[in-house]
């Protein structure tokens, strides 16, 4: 056989004789994006069904559209947050563009579909060309609650508030807090310090980045980049500045905003909001903030954001208001509409580092594993486990030998599955199963109660009767 030449075995991809085999490199997912394990699988479920269930006792349908849109859907919409959009390219000639939101789709849905008056709630991913960070990806799930349609002054507002609460006190993420604030309130104060109409919308976002940089950092960004004056962005400082608790907010902007029209509109709706939340009892979360300022550029009234307080570093939760005029952006007639999203991945965050703190991660629904005996039990095993499928009951089995049946007992415990039947030979012969219930102390140490023998016809009512204790 001819030698292979230095030369040929470099232009091969040989790098020689003692060279090692390159070790395959392992492929991850995109940036800012996430794979989730069964343990993060568990706890998403869970949490996902609580949150439609508050939806749910709020009256709100479920809706779900597209996960893109036309670009000019989504364009315009979210001020100098537009840059964030994924744009797509479409071999049939359409300019598509990923959902930046579920806002937006939902506003142009009821104005293609002549909708008035709709409560809605959608779970969905949205997709962001952000940097990563701590709670922050490209991919993520938003859960949206809104109310569109007339209502009484305020009322709308307050409920939507109110579903924060109760959504973050189901989900018992700990302490937290929902800064509340008005677009046009901040609009007059904003007016108040010399700052001219045109750059309102400018302003507001060099505001909204308070709660991530500090002042400093925003008030060269007013002076430098949006050219504001020195002196104005200062009185712009002092005034959003300032928060604290409904009474005496509303007692200091009266006097400070005087008795101009626009003014005492806008806070006598405040005060009838502080009421609704009071009578709702969820008062005691709320914090009037000027600093407050939701940069999107479809807001029009309320606005509001809930900010976990805990140990883990998250910030926002929860943020929301109103946008009345966005339908109308897209062809059908002017909807009023108030509505809440939820920053479930970073409460899903602050759930699951509990979860690994206590040691707990459950990562799967299984209440009952069956154990059998025997080289012939596969087809009896395969028949116990479609009757108990048949009463709805969450049913895994597995074959194991005599020596192993502590390991495989201990495997339940770890895995939280209540109960473990036990079938061979001779219980099926008896017509019996040995059923074991694990109890699970929050060390994830394990108790076997005394196994029992349970007739084979009674095995389901057994079980679904301690499951229901």
């Amino acid at each position: 056989m001819p030698r292979i030449s230095i030369l040929r075995s470099r232009v091969l991809g040989f790098p020689g004789r003692m060279a090692a085999a390159r070790e395959p490199q392992l492929v991850q997912p995109p940036k800012g994006t996430r794979d989730f394990k069964p343990e993060q699988m568990m706890v998403r479920k869970r949490v996902f069904g609580i949150v439609s269930k508050v939806f749910e006792q709020h009256g709100a349908v479920s809706l779900d559209t597209p996960v893109f849109e036309l670009r000019e859907t989504l364009t315009g919409k979210y001020g100098e947050d537009s840059k964030l959009i994924y744009n797509l390219e479409d071999q049939g000639g359409q300019l598509l563009s990923l959902r930046y939101d579920l806002t937006v789709p939902f506003a142009r849905y009821l104005a293609s579909n002549k909708v008035t008056s709709m409560k809605r709630y959608q779970i969905g991913k949205v997709y962001r060309r952000d940097n990563p960070s701590r709670g922050r990806y490209r991919e993520f799930y938003q859960c949206d609650f809104d109310i569109a349609g007339q209502f009484s002054a305020m009322i709308a507002d307050a409920e939507v508030i109110k579903v924060v609460v109760e959504l973050l006190d189901s989900l018992d993420v700990g302490d937290y807090q929902v800064k509340v604030n008005h677009r046009k309130l901040l609009d007059l104060v904003l007016a108040s310090c010399g700052v001219p109409e045109d750059k309102f919308k400018s302003i507001c976002s060099a505001i909204d980045k308070l709660d991530k940089s500090p002042w400093d950092k925003v008030r060269t960004e007013m002076v430098e980049e949006k050219g504001l004056s020195p002196e104005v962005a200062d009185k712009v400082g002092e005034q959003v500045s300032k928060k604290g608790n409904a009474t005496d907010m509303l007692a200091y902007l009266n006097a400070y905003l005087g008795e101009s029209q626009n003014a005492t509109e806008v806070l006598e709706g405040m005060e009838t909001l502080f009421g609704f939340l009071e009578a709702g009892n969820c008062l005691h979360r709320v914090v009037f903030d000027l600093s407050l300022a939701r940069g999107l550029d479809y807001y029009t009234g309320v606005i509001f954001e809930a900010v976990f307080t805990g140990s883990t570093q998250v910030g926002s939760i929860a943020a929301g208001g109103r946008y009345d005029n966005l339908v109308s952006m897209f062809g059908g007639k002017e909807v009023p509409v108030v509505g809440l999203s939820l920053g479930i991945e970073r409460v899903l965050l602050i759930l699951e580092e509990r979860e690994k703190a206590n040691k707990v991660a459950r990562t799967k629904e299984t209440q009952v594993l069956i154990l059998y005996l025997g080289k012939n039990m596969h087809k009896q095993a395969f028949r116990l486990a479609s009757e108990l499928w048949a009463a709805s009951l969450n049913v895994e089995f597995d074959a194991i030998a005599t020596s192993k049946l502590k390991n495989k007992l201990d495997m339940a415990g770890k895995s939280f599955i209540p109960f473990v039947v036990v079938v061979g030979e001779d219980e099926e012969k008896k017509g019996v199963v040995q059923l074991k219930e694990i109890v699970v102390k929050k060390s994830q140490e394990e108790e076997n109660k005394q196994k029992e023998e349970i007739p084979r016809n009674e095995l389901a009512k057994t079980i679904l009767s301690r499951l229901q204790k």
